[in-house]
């Protein structure tokens, strides 16, 4: 019988989903790594999503229609966009069955408890079976924290690739098995690797960008991101094995200033040079950039983007005029 597949809208505790025997699907990274994502923004658009909406609820939207066979999604209502909401109805309209998740926002540990056993519920697991997902996915995660200490500390990864096998780790791409072979062969490849020779250490905060040739275009000036930080929160980078307590240092969906006490620690011990602060357009988080260059003692360049599209003449220019300053 055909696991069911089950949408996720970001990083939720997909060891429940593992365990109960379906295959969680990242609806963000389905979006982003398609074809043409610019259509799919535009057929929500026309099907009545405002232009002055996120891009990626728009592409989310679009994607779970065109993929047919997710008919059950798990959204996150509290730490994550706010238009999450609207998304839920919308799907649920079209027949979606909707499962919300919340993180709480003082990261209370009896109410995030809470939830995660409501998840388990709706999927029929116990928390033996939860547990044993989760030291499966460990063994991945531990794989994935060494390409990191690769990037930052032996200075053998780009900031692409030190994204990208993060960022999957919100889903393992549906197939923790395939993904750990691309994380074996990618960490038997830098074997041969020599040491990268980019002077300007960056780190990227903020969601994943929607352009997907920034970090190209920083390497060929001499600028690597050595530290992205929503992905490598993705990868749940934290000693305990404890899976409410790991949720709970997960800093993503919890308030600015926890999550700049994560950013705080990790640029200084990375020495790094320059943060590049990505804002999606139409974005709380927008707001966020003010306490950020309040907070933060370096050189900050916030970054817009919107619809899925290369970098713009305009944000080549500050980001060369960025590089040039930092150099």
């Amino acid at each position: 019988m055909k696991s069911r597949r089950v949408g996720i809208t970001t990083t939720v505790p997909v060891e429940v989903i593992y365990a109960a025997g379906c295959i969680p699907v990242d609806l963000n990274n389905i979006f982003i790594t398609g074809p043409n994502p610019g259509e799919l923004v535009e057929e929500a658009e026309l099907a009545g999503y405002p232009r002055n909406v996120c891009a990626w609820i728009k592409g989310i939207y679009s994607t779970v229609l065109r993929q047919g066979d997710i008919r059950t999604l798990v959204a996150v209502t509290q730490g994550d966009c706010s238009n999450t909401h609207a998304l839920m109805e919308t799907l649920e309209l079209a027949g979606v069955e909707v499962i919300p998740f919340a993180y709480p926002f003082d990261r209370d540990r009896d109410l995030l408890t809470l939830q995660i056993e409501k998840l388990m519920d709706r999927f029929g697991v116990d928390w033996a079976a939860v547990n044993r997902a989760r030291e499966r996915l460990d063994r991945i995660r531990r794989k994935v924290w060494e390409i990191d200490r690769l990037t930052w500390q032996e200075n053998l990864v780009g900031g692409w690739d030190n994204h990208l096998y993060q960022v999957n780790c919100s889903d393992f791409k549906g197939d923790p098995d395939a993904f750990e072979r691309e994380v074996d062969e990618f960490l038997y490849r830098l074997k041969e690797a020599g040491p990268r020779r980019e002077e300007i250490r960056l780190a990227y905060i903020g969601v994943p960008p929607i352009m997907d040739d920034l970090y190209d275009y920083l390497e060929e000036r001499g600028a690597r991101v050595v530290y992205n930080e929503t992905q490598r929160q993705f990868t749940l980078p934290f000693a305990t094995e404890d899976l409410v307590e790991r949720y709970r240092l997960y800093s993503y969906p919890y308030g600015i200033f926890y999550r700049l006490e994560d950013i705080t620690r990790e640029v200084k011990k990375r020495n790094v040079h320059g943060v590049i602060h990505y804002a999606q357009s139409f974005c709380f988080r927008q707001i966020e950039d003010l306490i950020v260059r309040q907070k933060l003692n370096l050189p900050i360049l916030t970054l817009e983007g919107d619809k899925p599209n290369r970098l713009d003449a305009r944000t080549r220019m500050r980001l060369d005029s960025f590089i040039e300053m930092l150099r």
